[in-house]
């Protein structure tokens, strides 16, 4: 049946047509954007996940820029602590050529200071950015490392920030020091049975023993630890006297800042030795020990028979105290005496590591943080590549595409036109 009212012909191509220029509008937006995915009524859960990723892509720049800042500022310091050692090593060649009696040991020694002194303002120059690694002076709790950007950890609860973390190592020169009264009985910082009293250590076939505890989780910034030493019958030097530096004891440690109860340790058993040695006392006569699990300290005495030594250790509050470098033994180094002499050699060879160990340190981390920017590097291209997979426009599709729906909008635009014109042979049944 023929009908002037309805054109089933005309309705079907219209509708034909529009589907046409509908994907003809779309392919045109793929090609002048270069997106299939250009906003989120085109694929929401695609164009979500794009976004989600391109805010990490924004990130990871960031990252990368912190990575470069910390690089920058370790490699100061890395460079720094290679001069530092290089210098240690040339007060070393002073060192020894000052081990000849026949030689002016008063010119050598203006020479190791003037090398002190260069080491000085190597350490006070290393900074980047008014960063300084090389110096751990401050008893602000958390200054002894900074921490650098390294990534962002998405899971399916959040994201999170990683850093790497840079421990300082310091290197300075100043003497510590120790003021203010010993607090009762160790303070919160020791305990056990010589912290904070004098006990006595009997020389006998058996060798006496006392303890004393380092408190692992009260070491502070600041806080200062000395070993009271009051000889008996054995002729032990006393090492509680007050030095010209302020020093309550000849064996003290100011903790700085990140140290721990094996630092602190370490610290005290050295100016053991140290003054041991400076006595000619022999190690069998007294001694430390140290379990890093628990902070007890074993103090072992003599095994001779009236080689007597009282031993105390107390603890003083950071307040008023001076942190020191870590190379504050430098400014001890006296090579216009033998006894000076016989002592330096051991004491620089100490240095020498310590500065080792600190260019190591920071040549580890260095190579950490470039490992890291070379991988933020390629997992930001990684990311981008992801993003253009789900979003961008295939253009040879496009514009293949394009072709065949111009071609079938005219053909359209042709059936529509054809199918207007059907009513009209319907007036050829009324003439």
């Amino acid at each position: 049946m023929s009908s002037i009212l309805t054109n089933n012909g005309a309705m079907v191509a219209l509708q034909t047509l529009k589907s046409i220029n509908s994907n003809l509008a779309t392919t045109q937006s793929e090609i002048s954007t270069g997106k299939s995915v250009a906003s989120a009524k085109d694929n929401a859960a695609v164009w979500a996940i794009s976004k989600v990723m391109e805010a990490d892509v924004k990130g990871f720049k960031g990252i990368s820029d912190s990575l470069n800042l910390g690089q920058s500022t370790v490699s100061v310091a890395r460079s720094a602590s290679e001069t530092v050692t290089e210098l240690l090593t040339d007060i070393k060649g002073k060192v020894v050529a000052a081990q000849e009696e026949n030689v002016d040991r008063a010119k050598i020694q203006t020479d190791i200071n003037a090398l002190r002194d260069q080491i000085s303002a190597v350490v006070g120059a290393a900074q980047f950015n008014g960063l300084n690694l090389l110096s751990n002076t401050d008893k602000t709790a958390g200054t002894g490392s900074i921490n650098v950007l390294a990534s962002l950890d998405r899971s399916g609860t959040g994201v999170t920030a990683s850093d790497i973390s840079v421990g300082k190592q310091d290197l300075g020169t100043a003497a510590s020091a120790i003021t203010g009264t010993a607090q009762a009985t160790g303070g919160t910082q020791m305990s056990g049975a010589a912290a904070g009293t004098a006990v006595v250590l009997t020389g006998a076939g058996t060798a006496p023993t006392t303890t004393f505890t380092i408190v692992p989780t009260e070491v502070a910034a600041g806080v200062g630890y000395t070993i009271t030493l009051s000889a008996g019958a054995a002729g032990l030097a006393d090492a509680n006297t007050t030095s010209s530096t302020g020093k309550p004891s000849e064996i003290m440690y100011v903790a700085r800042d990140g140290d721990t109860a094996q630092d602190v340790f370490d610290g005290l058993n050295a100016d053991l030795t140290k003054h041991l040695e400076a006595n000619g006392i022999d190690s069998s006569e007294l001694s430390m020990a140290f379990n890093s699990s628990t902070g007890a300290v074993t103090v072992t005495g003599s095994t001779t028979t009236g080689n007597n030594v009282t031993v105390r250790g107390d603890t003083y509050a950071a307040t008023g105290n001076t942190v020191g470098g870590r190379l504050e033994a430098l400014s001890e180094i006296d090579v216009t005496t033998q006894s000076g002499v016989d002592s330096a050699l051991t004491e620089i060879e100490g240095l020498i590591q310590t500065a080792i160990d600190s260019a190591s340190n920071f040549g580890s981390v260095q190579g950490r943080i470039e490992t890291q920017t070379n991988f933020i590097s390629s997992l930001t291209d990684s990311l981008k590549s992801g993003i253009g997979t789900l979003v961008d426009a295939d253009m040879e599709e496009a514009s293949a595409r394009l072709q065949a729906l111009q071609v079938q909008q005219q053909l359209g635009v042709q059936a529509l036109s054809i199918a207007n014109q059907a009513p009209q042979s319907l007036l050829s049944l009324f003439r």
